[in-house]
């Protein structure tokens, strides 16, 4: 079954006074155009005004030629209205670049449509048509301000995504250098001023110190840290990277924790800017060592926090040499009493005390302790009293430690 067509109030004027109300508003479509911008330009002062290769303003020539179109379409029937799409999309963009919302926008199609109407409804009055067809009227200029806007925001919508992708793409690019060996850009002038300059493109305020994090992608789709512009954001990479500027700032690192939430990673050190590389090497060996099940994954750690795991843990060659050289005496020992007497002199090494001192750390017999140093020292002999010696025993059994080999 069909829809009832609804018949148009337009119907049942005469078409010669159809005519006649639509040539006489085009007439007056030159002043009222002018009349509505500067009503326009009074209510809105600091709206700036753009010209056209002519002079001309642009707004002008966008407000006749809407004016032009409404009218066009009166002869033919109101219906659906068509909207002159450029003008009003370039109106929509130009709200991008001078980085304002669309709600002044709005309010400016608001009042020239206000003026409009107001205008169309005195030739409207003069000329005898009746009220129905006036109402509609009216009902239909609304319906072509929604047309417009639709333009404006279209226009606006492809432009700010310009503009974003224009900034990430910039953003990139100032990582990539922040994040290199400064080095090899020397041949290209000073690495500081070409950081300035790719920071002034994206409004970036140059910090004096950072601290980088690498973040680990969760098992389940996550929406990106909300840092907002001030952190350096890069989301393309493997393991995403951040920028943080000034990280020791107070509750930088409360805002990091929200911003971060259903993320893991690891917040590398701070350092002055210009050594931003090396925060994000240790934030690399931290979530390295995370993977490795080496320390708590779940959430951004700071490196911080975690000293004495990666300053001992990372070098495993060198380590491991140490540790094989310095517990050599073990070797003759069994695994479970090497175990303990191992944790016995690193309890001892670390408290330097006594027996009751190192029993209490262990929770064990005092007795047992004195049986276990006097072993201790039948093994070592005078190496335990070396210095350098007790370092270095103190160093392999802390890492034996971390890596879950020592209690």
């Amino acid at each position: 079954m069909k829809a009832a067509t609804i018949r148009s109030a337009w119907q049942d004027v005469p078409p010669l006074r159809v005519r006649q109300f639509s040539e006489r508003a085009v007439a007056e479509i030159p002043v009222l155009a002018e009349d509505i911008l500067s009503a326009i330009r009074r209510d809105y002062p600091g709206l700036p005004l753009v010209l056209d290769d002519s002079g001309e303003p642009m707004a002008l020539i966008g407000i006749r030629r809407a004016l032009e179109h409404f009218v066009e379409n009166l002869a033919a029937g109101l219906g659906a209205q068509h909207v002159p799409p450029q003008v009003f999309q370039e109106f929509g963009r130009g709200e991008v670049l001078q980085g304002r919302s669309l709600d002044s926008l709005q309010a400016i199609y608001r009042l020239g449509i206000r003026l409009a109407w107001r205008r169309f409804a005195e030739i409207g009055h003069q000329m005898e048509i009746p009220p129905p067809a006036m109402y509609e009227l009216a009902e239909s200029g609304f319906q072509y301000l929604d047309g417009l806007v639709a333009e404006s925001v279209r226009g606006y919508a492809e432009a700010a995504a310009r503009q974003a992708g224009e900034r990430l793409r910039l953003q990139r690019r100032l990582l990539d250098l922040l994040l290199s060996d400064h080095h090899h850009l020397r041949s290209a002038g000073d690495p500081a001023d070409l950081l300035a300059d790719r920071a002034a493109r994206i409004g970036w305020r140059v910090p004096q110190t950072v601290a980088v994090a690498v973040l680990v992608r969760p098992a389940r789709s996550a929406v990106p840290p909300a840092v907002g512009d001030e952190v350096l954001l890069d989301m393309e990479c493997e393991q995403p990277r951040m920028v943080v500027p000034e990280p020791e700032a107070p509750g930088r690192a409360e805002l990091l924790r929200r911003a971060t939430s259903g993320w893991a990673g690891a917040l590398g050190p701070p350092v002055p800017l210009a050594d931003a590389v090396k925060s994000l090497r240790w934030a690399q060996a931290a979530v390295g060592l995370m993977e490795r099940g080496l320390l708590p994954s779940g959430e951004l750690l700071a490196c911080t926090e975690h000293t004495e795991a990666l300053v001992l843990l990372p070098p495993e060659e060198l380590i491991g040499g140490l540790t094989r050289r310095r517990l050599a005496p073990l070797e003759a020992c069994g695994p479970t009493h090497s175990r303990r007497l191992a944790e016995t002199l690193l309890a001892w090494l670390e408290t330097r005390g006594g027996a009751p001192e190192v029993a209490g750390r262990l929770g064990v017999h005092p007795q047992t302790v004195r049986y276990r140093l006097r072993q201790i020292r039948e093994l070592w002999g005078d190496e335990i009293d070396d210095p350098d010696s007790r370092f270095e025993l103190e160093l392999v059994l802390r890492s034996m430690r971390l890596r879950g080999e020592l209690g």
